[in-house]
């Protein structure tokens, strides 16, 4: 009896405790902004999409509750309704915070292996798959070049003998192995 009452309330603690926090979601910010028309609203929601959160590392404005996120989504919104375009709101956070600032980075000297070493990486790893498979292709067709010596001769009666030796020398070993063992295998 005690051990169901108390089965019972680790339930309803367990219970309480969920609850808690699946309250706690209705906690999170939300944004409210006014804008003056929808091109506006229409221009923030694009630029907080793609521009990334200096703080959490792979996670855009729009979706981290970060302090320095907040800052950048209200500075977004202050440039906005001062009538900037997004290349200068780009401009200006890529100034401020680097070229990590944006999903897209800039075309330039330090951002080259950003853009051309991923597709060169391709190429090079193509380019050799398919010089590897083309020459194992040559060596199974016997077209490579390779010289195979089809003459084998034959032993000498010293290398038989010497073969002879070392195969029943392994043979003995297995045996070895298997009686001691106990016959199992």
């Amino acid at each position: 009896m005690i051990a169901y009452q108390i089965r019972k309330a680790t339930i309803k603690l367990a219970s309480l405790f969920i609850a808690c926090l699946f309250s706690m979601a209705s906690f999170a910010a939300i944004d409210v902004y006014d804008f003056d028309s929808v091109q506006q609203e229409a221009q923030y929601r694009g630029l907080i999409e793609e521009l990334r959160c200096p703080k959490c590392q792979n996670q855009n404005l729009a979706g981290s509750d970060a302090p320095i996120a907040q800052d950048l989504k209200q500075k977004t919104y202050d440039l906005i309704k001062d009538g900037r375009s997004d290349g200068e709101i780009r401009a200006y956070m890529q100034e401020r915070y680097g070229d990590f600032i944006s999903y897209k980075p800039p075309v330039r000297p330090s951002t080259w292996i950003l853009w051309f070493f991923p597709p060169l990486l391709l190429l090079v790893l193509l380019v050799g798959w398919f010089w590897q498979s083309k020459r194992r292709q040559l060596v199974a067709s016997g077209e490579s070049g390779v010289a195979v010596d089809n003459h084998v001769k034959a032993l000498s009666a010293a290398e038989k003998a010497e073969l002879a030796r070392l195969l029943s020398r392994a043979n003995n070993d297995d045996e070895d192995d298997t009686t001691s063992l106990g016959g199992k295998k």
